[in-house]
């Protein structure tokens, strides 16, 4: 199963956001052991550069952002994919543009706390407990 985290589900496990964090962390593992192909999107990326900065400094970010790119793919966003995002009718830019990057990389669904932000996403949505529930059914 391919899945793209939104960003607040990396967040949630790299700044251990109870309670959150606990089922985020279990998608994690689930990545780490294969049962999950996880994707992030390049967005998150400069996202996770950027806050990680400024809590914990420049060269710590680097580390935790090598860590996450040695567990995850990046989905790319190039021209098709802000484009598809503009004429995507998704209230949110942002979350235009992960899904917009998910559907170029072809995975199954998102994962984010923010499920009701991506109800006119045209592709599966998964807040973390129903993730781990069908990774569970598929195991």
């Amino acid at each position: 199963m391919r899945i793209l985290f939104d960003t607040n589900i990396i967040l949630d496990v790299l700044m251990d956001r109870k309670p959150h964090s606990d089922a985020a962390t279990k998608l994690f593992d689930s990545v780490e052991t294969g049962s999950i192909a996880g994707y992030i999107c390049a967005t998150t990326v400069t996202t996770i550069h950027y806050l990680a900065s400024k809590a914990i400094g420049k060269d710590r970010a680097k580390l935790e952002l090598e860590k996450l790119l040695s567990l995850f793919e990046v989905a790319p966003v190039n021209r098709a994919v802000i484009e598809m995002a503009l004429r995507n009718r998704m209230a949110d830019f942002e979350d235009a543009v992960l899904c917009e990057a998910a559907r170029h990389v072809q995975v199954n669904g998102i994962v984010t706390r923010n499920v009701r932000d991506f109800k006119k996403a045209n592709i599966n949505t998964y807040n973390p407990q129903e993730l781990l529930e069908v990774v569970r059914l598929h195991s």
